[in-house]
């Protein structure tokens, strides 16, 4: 069920002129204009505890400290499950179902950290599995169980949701939320909106319990591109991400290095790999189902959207203007995909070569991007 970046970026051209894909809301034509039941939180992602091993990072208070005090209020913390097990394990080591259950303190005191540093600094913070008991996004990765499919998957994504409910059971609603899983999957044979409802449900329900009032926010199916009405009735809030056209915002990414024919990006007029010319209308037109999502009540947060540094500087900023700009229209918050280093998709050592970086306490910082999402 994981889905390659490579395979999402002709998904998503194709699904460009197909709103009607299953648990995609039918667009609305008519552009009234939306009421959001979530803040219209702005900010970043940071990936201190996604990665594994030595790669793994302990939060760094600083960095809530510029992002509030560059006006931001949100940041969204990618996790991996794996990491506060007792077990440690290679992404690629195939653990017992077991080893799911079994859970290392030391670990959960750094979400501890994230979580006091964000409350000291004015900032909501937003938990989210990005590798989740059973399901993760990308290749490399070995699960004992599926979250579509088996029960024990479902057992052990409940009980680590579970966990988190009762450690921050006394943390205000104002000041964390949970982001159950990253990007579900596309629809296909084995994955759709039901099967979608049917896997969170008990986590959401646990969480529930625990803490009544707990934003909980599911990401939109299709890499987080297409909303899913099934989960109305949890009474969940849902997550979109934007890296519509994909060859221009994972321009010669690192981690598709097996890609040589890239297409020069432009924008407006980026040319996806399904044939279709994207622009600012084009955006509009497929991000419109997420319009009649917010007029059925359900908040709406775009929690990732940003853009290879190998993109050249004044197309990803054109771009990434006229997706912060549906974002408006939509009164729909965002997160930039992320923070700093890593990826190279945000604002601190993102090693562009057409940027005239400023230093900023021993970093290397993009103004003119940082300008561009303060004012958004």
């Amino acid at each position: 069920m994981n889905t390659h970046r490579r395979d999402f970026i002709k998904l998503a051209g194709a699904a460009g002129l197909s709103l009607g894909l299953a648990g995609q809301v039918a667009a609305s034509p008519a552009k009234v204009a939306p009421v959001n039941a979530l803040p219209r939180w702005r900010g970043f992602n940071l990936q201190y505890l996604y990665r594994t091993g030595d790669r793994m990072l302990k939060p760094n208070e600083d960095h809530f400290r510029w992002i509030s005090g560059w006006g931001f209020d949100f940041v969204r913390i990618p996790l991996n499950y794996r990491n506060w097990l007792q077990k440690k394990s290679a992404p690629g080591e195939l653990i017992k179902p077991e080893d799911a259950f079994a859970v290392d303190e030391s670990v959960l005191a750094l979400v501890d950290d994230a979580v006091g540093y964000a409350a000291k600094h004015g900032i909501h913070l937003c938990l989210c599995l990005h590798h989740a008991p059973g399901y993760r996004v990308g290749k490399g990765v070995r699960e004992p169980f599926i979250l579509w499919r088996d029960a024990a998957a479902v057992e052990a994504f409940t009980f680590h949701w579970e966990l988190f409910a009762r450690r921050y059971r006394g943390v205000s609603k104002d000041h964390l939320s949970f982001n159950l899983f990253n990007e579900a999957p596309w629809p296909s044979d084995n994955f759709n909106g039901a099967v979608y409802r049917q896997a969170v449900t008990p986590a959401v329900e646990a969480i529930r319990r625990i803490s009544p009032d707990r934003i909980i926010i599911a990401d939109g199916a299709g890499a987080g591109n297409l909303c899913v009405p099934e989960l109305i009735p949890l009474g969940v809030h849902q997550s979109v991400h934007c890296y519509i056209p994909g060859n221009l915002s994972h321009y010669k990414v690192d981690w598709m290095k097996d890609r040589t024919d890239w297409p020069e990006p432009q924008w407006p007029g980026a040319l996806d790999d399904a044939g279709y010319r994207w622009d600012r209308s084009r955006l509009d037109t497929f991000y419109s189902p997420w319009r009649d999502l917010l007029a059925q009540g359900v908040g709406v947060h775009m929690g990732e959207t940003g853009g290879s540094h190998r993109t050249p500087a004044p197309i990803l900023m054109g771009w990434l203007a006229d997706v912060l700009g549906v974002c408006s229209d939509l009164k729909v918050g965002f997160a930039l995909w992320d923070f700093l280093g890593e990826s190279k998709f945000g604002v601190l050592d993102s090693e562009r070569t057409d940027v005239a970086y400023e230093d900023w306490y021993g970093h290397q910082l993009d103004r003119k991007m940082l300008e561009l999402l303060q004012h958004a």
